[in-house]
């Protein structure tokens, strides 16, 4: 499981795929999300605002467990 630090209370699931560099693009993470690819907390995830937060856990599909620090 890899961690990703964040220094907000919370970011926006498009830009935490970003931070993550799983996408470059808001495009790209738009469509990545469209796909019902991303679980967040095991629950799957369309909505690009979507806010995560400390301790969350991200689950993508084709790469590895995320956890927010």
């Amino acid at each position: 499981m890899k961690e990703i630090e964040i220094t907000t209370d919370y970011i926006k699931l498009d830009s935490f795929l970003k931070l993550a560099g799983i996408v470059q693009t808001g495009g790209q993470a738009k469509i990545m999300i469209a796909e019902k690819n991303i679980k967040v907390n095991g629950e799957i995830i369309i909505q690009r605002g979507k806010k995560i937060r400390k301790n969350d856990i991200i689950e993508i599909e084709d790469y590895d467990k995320f956890i927010v620090i």
